[in-house]
Parts: structure tokens; C-alpha cells; sequence
């Protein structure tokens, strides 16, 4: 594969008038990422606080309740597979738009649920909101910030732990403001998506029109144009084609597998630690209370570690080091909960947020193995797709295990070696290589 540049003529520096304006979209955007990038995670998280409620009120039994927490990843697989297809018609910011749209739409409707069944559609129709999202913000990065993939990754991983951090722990004292109504715990999150609909929408309006006959979106008029996008002017706000890229299948791509099998293994990581970590705690003898600030320890180090890993990795050709430090602290996090849970608890605590931290990494990874846009978008809906499809077996894996074993050593053993296989696999992605 050639990796020679091509060389870009020289032109006079772009009137100043041209230059104020994208440096405005350019804030815009950034602002817009944050905005979605806090809205990843609440439609999930503030579920658990009030979930005993919400069992009790809809008479929902424990299998369907075990189903809400493999919910999200089918929703990310197996929508997340329809983003590219829709980002080439309609564009990435305006899909990113309706997404959140549809997932406001989820969650302000999703507390009037009448019985089991239609709470969980409810849940599904936010969840595939947030999947077109999930997918899609990457590429958005990838076209508007191509000089500072790892910053501007690093910044929306970090809004979205600040979500995620955020319903957990107000949900419950949302619904007590609201006389202890769960409904209203859980509904007010519709505000926060709702408010970042409007940016979408004007960041859709301003980047592209569809050229009339060809479905290739061309600049819109309200856009300067210029000649040279690469002086001042960043090339990523010169409107750019999501048409796919030529050529590129990423389905046989060795690089891309690796990126896929690294977020999936770490998917699945997560997905135990959110599950099953304060229950490995109380089961060593601690106490609720102290078992749920362990958990909490691990969910906010990822807030200032996202956004300093994302900007580490951004400015480094080959991140496999980096991926390969954290399944380390990850191994060396299962360890201690197999030999002293107890003893050791607030380290083991601090290595498992560390691990955590793959989940930035791989998205900036994503970020950077692309060479353009379009081959981003691919890249990204595949990844996180297949990746999800391969995570939602280890929570429910691990659960099966607990409860056949009647320990954790069985368990943590089985994490160990997926910790081992995903090291291997974040070598491989994390190579210097372009796709496409």
C-alpha cells in the first residue's frame, strides 16, 4: 500500500472573513461533540439506580431485568452496522441529529411505559439513537479535526464518563425532587439529549447540500469556499464527501479485525466491571457502601484519564505500547481480586479504571488507522459492531460462572486470559498502518 502524499499547491493565506467563519464551526463542532458525547451513556446508567422501582412498578421479572444489561450492546451491533449506509445519503452530522432526536424521543416516552414490554422498546428506540452516535463521532473528529484526532477524542471520551458518572449518581435524587418518582428520575435525561439536537442540525445545514441527481453532498451555499482548506483553514471544515472510500473493504483487513476483537474484549471488561465488581467486593467481606465508592473509583478516573490518554495516543505513530500498559494494569487488577480482594481493594480498584481506559484509546485508534473520512466511517461501524456482538457473551458468562463455581477464582481466571488476548490484539491495532 502507498503511503506518498499528495503534494498541495501553494495559495495566497484566505481572506480573513474566510478564516473567522471556520474558526467558528470549528467551536461549534467541538461544542456539538461534547453535547452527544454526554448523552452516550445516561439512557443506560441511570436505569440501575432505580431499577428495583422500576421492576416493582411494571412487574418486570429478573430474566427481562438480566436483558436490559445486554440490551445496549445488540442495539450498538446491530444498528451501528446501518451508519455508514446513512451517513453516505444523508451526511454524518445530520444522522448524528436525528439520532439524537430519536433517542430524546426514547427516553422522554420510556418512563410512561405501561407494562415490561414496552419499557424495553422504549429503551431500544434511545439506544438505537445513541448507536448511529456511537459510530459516527469518530468520523466527525476524523473530518473536523484531522490535525487533533487524539485531543478532540480524548475531550468527547471524557464528556462521556462525565455522562455516564453523572445519571448514576443524580438519577435517584432526581426522582426524590420529583416526590420519589422513578419516572421523573429517569425522564429529565431527555432534556440533556434534547439540548444538543439544535447544534447537530445547524452543523448539518451549514457543511453540505446534496448536489441534485447525485446524492454526493456538495458545499451549501451559507459555506465560503476556498481553495486551499490546509492554510489556517483546517481541511476539515471545508465540506468533505462521505461518499465510501474506493476500494477499501475493511472486512478483510487484518487491522481492522484487530481493532474490532480489541474493542470487543474491552467492551466485555467493562461490561463485568459495571456488573459484577461491587458484588466480587461485598463477596470479600466489604461493605455496600464501600464496594460502591471502589466502583465509583473505577468509573471516575476514567473522566481526566480520557482525555490525557486520547491526546497522548494522538500524537504517537504506533500506540500498541500504550494499549499493552493498560491490559497490564488490567491483568495485574484480576490478579489481586483473585489472591487478596479485600486486602488490596482500593488498588485493585485504581488498576481496573485504568484498564478501562482501552475504551478512548481504541476509538482514537480507530480515529488514526483511517486515511479518510469515509474509510473512518467503515472502520468505525465495524469495529464498534462487531466488537459489541463479540462483548455481549462475557457478562453473562462470568454470571454463569459465579454461580457454578460458587466463587470468583473461576471467573477472574476467564478474564485473565480474555485480558491476555486482548493485549495481543491491541499490538496488532495499534500499529502504525492506514487503511484504505
Amino acid at each position: 500500500m502507498s503511503n506518498n502524499e499528495a503534494v498541495r499547491p501553494h495559495c495566497a493565506e484566505p481572506p480573513a472573513d474566510q478564516i473567522r467563519p471556520a474558526f467558528g464551526k470549528r467551536h461549534l463542532a467541538a461544542a456539538a461533540l461534547v453535547l452527544a458525547a454526554l448523552n452516550l451513556r445516561p439512557a443506560v446508567t441511570s436505569v440501575g439506580p432505580v431499577l428495583e422501582e422500576v421492576r416493582a412498578a411494571l412487574g418486570m421479572s429478573a430474566t427481562v431485568a438480566g436483558l436490559l444489561t445486554s440490551l445496549p450492546a445488540l442495539c450498538f451491533a446491530l444498528v451501528g452496522f446501518a451508519a455508514p449506509r446513512l451517513a453516505h445519503r444523508y451526511g454524518a452530522e445530520g444522522v448524528i441529529a436525528t439520532g439524537a432526536v430519536v433517542m430524546a424521543i426514547g427516553l422522554a416516552t420510556r418512563p410512561f411505559a405501561s407494562g415490561t414490554s414496552v419499557f424495553v422498546a422504549l429503551s431500544a428506540v434511545a439506544l438505537a439513537g445513541i448507536a448511529v452516535i456511537n459510530v459516527l463521532l469518530p468520523v466527525v473528529v476524523k473530518q473536523r479535526f484531522p490535525d487533533r484526532v487524539g485531543a478532540m477524542t480524548g475531550l468527547y471520551s471524557m464528556a462521556l464518563n462525565v455522562g455516564a458518572s453523572t445519571a448514576a449518581a443524580v438519577t435517584v435524587p432526581l426522582a426524590r425532587g420529583f416526590g420519589g418518582d422513578w419516572r421523573a428520575g429517569l425522564g429529565a435525561w431527555a432534556v440533556l439529549a434534547a439540548v444538543a439536537v439544535p447544534a447537530w442540525f445547524l452543523l448539518a445545514r451549514r457543511r453540505t447540500a446534496a448536489a441534485p441527481g447525485t446524492g454526493v453532498p456538495v458545499p451549501a451555499r451559507d459555506t465560503p469556499a476556498t481553495s486551499e482548506p490546509d492554510v489556517d483553514i483546517p481541511a476539515s471544515d471545508a465540506p468533505v464527501p462521505d461518499a465510501p472510500a474506493s476500494g477499501v473493504r475493511v472486512t478483510r483487513n487484518a487491522t481492522a479485525w484487530a481493532l474490532a476483537v480489541f474493542f470487543g474484549l474491552q467492551a466485555g471488561a467493562a461490561y463485568v466491571i459495571i456488573g459484577w465488581l461491587p458484588q466480587m467486593f461485598r463477596d470479600a467481606g466489604l461493605s455496600a457502601e464501600t464496594a460502591g465508592l471502589l466502583f465509583a473509583v473505577t468509573s471516575l478516573l476514567g473522566v481526566p484519564l480520557s482525555f490525557a490518554l486520547s491526546a497522548v495516543a494522538g500524537r504517537l505513530r504506533n500506540q500498541s505500547g500504550l494499549a499493552a500498559a493498560l491490559a497490564v494494569c488490567g491483568l495485574a487488577g484480576y490478579a489481586g481480586l483473585w489472591f487478596a480482594p479485600a486486602a488490596g481493594a482500593w488498588l485493585w480498584a485504581v488498576l481496573l479504571g485504568l484498564s478501562n481506559c482501552a475504551f478512548p484509546l481504541v476509538l482514537t485508534m480507530i480515529g488514526m488507522r483511517g486515511r479518510d473520512g469515509a474509510t473512518v466511517t467503515r472502520l468505525s461501524a465495524f469495529s464498534q459492531s462487531t466488537g459489541y456482538l463479540l462483548s455481549m457473551p462475557v457478562p453473562i458468562l462470568v454470571g454463569t460462572l459465579y454461580q457454578h463455581s460458587g466463587g470468583w477464582r473461576t471467573p477472574l481466571t476467564l478474564m485473565a486470559v480474555l485480558m491476555l488476548l486482548q493485549l495481543v490484539a491491541g499490538l496488532v491495532a495499534g500499529r502504525d498502518r492506514r487503511i484504505g
